[in-house]
């Protein structure tokens, strides 16, 4: 085996996947430590302190991965020693998980961090800042401007992004999915850039879910997105309306739709899906307390809907169920569980003969 060259060895790596395998592998000797480090292209963080001691060994990394605590010198120190990542997932654990552990928000990275990321590493192709709250708008127009390539970014929950953000998003001709989530800073002149710039050429799938300073004109503003196939406009506020229920009707690219707890949409607007959006696959209407069996039995006759989620939605019967089951496509339904006790037993029996039945 010594006789193997480093070029034999890199060959025999790119064949281990397993993680432990390749740990195994290293161990071998200082030579096929040193290919094995070379060769791995991922690697996940648990403990980012000792970043300075390991991640020299590892110039070829193309996905960093880390969800602890991280500051602004771990971030200079990936920038200066993988240039060549492409993928960068710092999503945050959940606040539960963030509780549990002691999480200090304050020590964690911040724009600066994310400037040096955005000048070292300008290969990258996704990003993933979910939960990091100090994370605002100087950092990311650096990074959208610096990484060219740029196709997925998550700032769901990054509360300081504003409208200034997505300015620079907008111009963007390689954004494919953007999530912002939380985000309430978020306005309607926001959503404009999104839909007026480069942006709306690209974009496949984007996430507003919980912007509630979004209205009807902004919303309304999306249906000049025309490649647009997932779109979640989620505890949007009361301002959102059948009148940009209606825009969004119109966006046929549309494949996945969640208007959940959007109070003021109806049935104006799920006959208006029904009709245009012939290749939605879900749909999701949970707390839409307006919608009644009228808006549900528009789907009768779709033929790509698979998924249809009616939780919290109480004006709903077992009859206006029964005449969704004539869409031959739909796979799964979700129910509220208080509607229970009212469907006779033989129609839940019938329901889950033509698809998977769930109550919540």
């Amino acid at each position: 085996m010594s006789e193997l060259g480093d070029d034999e060895l890199a060959l025999i790596t790119s064949w281990v996947i397993d993680q432990n395998d390749r740990k195994s592998f290293s161990q071998v000797c200082k030579q096929w430590l040193n290919v094995e480090s070379q060769t791995r292209l991922s690697i996940r963080v648990f403990e980012p302190e000792l970043l300075h001691k390991f991640l020299p060994r590892f110039p070829n990394l193309l996905t960093f991965e880390c969800s602890k605590r991280i500051t602004n010198n771990h971030l200079e120190i990936i920038a200066t020693t993988c240039p060549k990542l492409e993928f960068l997932n710092l999503k945050q654990q959940s606040v539960e998980s963030q509780n549990l552990v002691g999480f200090d928000d304050i020590s964690d990275f911040d724009d600066v961090g994310v400037l040096t990321i955005a000048n070292g590493c300008c290969k990258l192709c996704k990003v993933l800042f979910r939960r990091r709250r100090r994370v605002g708008n100087v950092g990311v127009i650096s990074l959208v401007k610096c990484a060219q390539s740029l196709g997925v970014l998550d700032l769901g929950r990054c509360s300081l992004i504003n409208d200034s953000s997505l300015e620079a998003i907008g111009c963007m001709n390689s954004i494919r999915a953007l999530n912002l989530e939380g985000c309430s800073l978020i306005t309607d002149k926001g959503l404009a850039f999104l839909a007026t710039g480069s942006s709306s050429r690209t974009l496949k799938r984007l996430v507003l879910a919980e912007c509630d300073r979004l209205t009807d004109f902004g919303v309304s503003l999306l249906q000049g997105m025309c490649c647009l196939e997932e779109l979640n406009l989620a505890e949007c506020g009361p301002k959102v309306t059948d009148n940009g229920g209606m825009a969004v009707a119109s966006i046929a690219s549309l494949k996945r739709l969640n208007l959940s707890w959007l109070i003021n949409v109806s049935d104006i607007t799920l006959v208006a899906i029904s009709e245009n959006c012939r290749n939605l696959i879900a749909l999701d209407l949970t707390g839409c307390e307006m919608i009644t069996g009228a808006g549900i039995r528009a789907f009768g006759y779709h033929e790509c809907l698979e998924s249809l989620v009616l939780a919290s939605c109480d004006n709903i019967c077992g009859d206006d169920v029964d005449m969704v089951l004539k869409c031959k496509s739909l796979r799964s339904i979700v129910l509220d569980k208080g509607l229970k006790m009212w469907i006779p037993m033989r129609m839940q029996e019938n329901i889950s003969r033509f698809c998977k039945l769930h109550w919540r």
